[in-house]
């Protein structure tokens, strides 16, 4: 028989069964069992109600800005032309190009997290949607990843901005912070996070947009929340 280490049995007997917790036990145990040597995210887990009464399948995707931000450190690279590169570099953005970078983007080197691109750009960036979109790197202007205002893009991106989109089953996942966040901060995000996913339900939809949410972090184990 395979022999557990201390840190697995301490965080396994933390586990909660047959009862939902609110936020605050949640944080409470989290924080305490998040003993990693590294800085764990802490992330929210949802089921979210796919069916509507009219129409297909509900499909969500959009972006969420944290108010204390994720804690996740992107690298950004910013596609632009030559008369907004100064303004890029500026912003903060780790790579910034036009032409060079569309040719390191069709070479496979894809060495950003966030790729920024300008309405001018598009066009030539159009063609490696089969390199880009599989990695979720796509621009696209509902995600505020295709703007003229690199500037605050670039600081929104670096700041709280979380993309969200559910799979095939509606599960859906997105980091609410750090281990190293206040429980406070945490809560706030969490609390900030829930109700924007609430706004995104259709009229066309009867019932509850969640169906079920949970939270856990990088090398913990999950809990079910109860109410707030």
């Amino acid at each position: 028989m395979k022999k557990r280490s201390k840190r697995y049995t301490s965080i396994i007997s933390s586990k909660v069964k047959d009862r939902k917790l609110k936020i605050d036990e949640i944080l409470e145990l989290i924080k305490k069992n998040s003993n990693a040597k590294f800085d764990e995210s802490v992330d929210v887990c949802l089921r979210i109600n796919l069916k509507q009464t009219k129409g297909g399948d509900f499909s969500l995707r959009t972006v969420v800005k944290l108010p204390n931000g994720s804690g996740k450190k992107e690298k950004i690279a910013v596609l632009c032309d030559a008369d907004k590169i100064s303004e890029a570099k500026k912003s903060g953005a780790e790579i910034v190009g036009s032409e060079d970078l569309l040719e390191s983007i069709a070479s496979g080197k894809i060495n950003f997290t966030k790729l920024i691109c300008t309405p001018s750009m598009m066009g030539k960036v159009g063609k490696y949607g089969k390199v880009l979109g599989p990695k979720g790197l796509m621009p696209n202007p509902k995600l505020g990843t295709v703007s003229n205002e690199v500037s605050k893009a670039v600081n929104d991106m670096k700041n709280g901005l979380v993309e969200i989109r559910n799979d095939k089953d509606g599960n859906l996942a997105s980091s609410i912070g750090r281990k190293s966040f206040s429980a406070d901060k945490l809560k706030e995000n969490f609390n900030y996070f829930i109700e924007s996913v609430k706004k995104e339900k259709p009229d066309a939809m009867k019932g509850e947009l969640i169906k079920n949410i949970f939270i856990t972090s990088t090398m913990g184990i999950s809990y079910k929340i109860g109410a707030k």
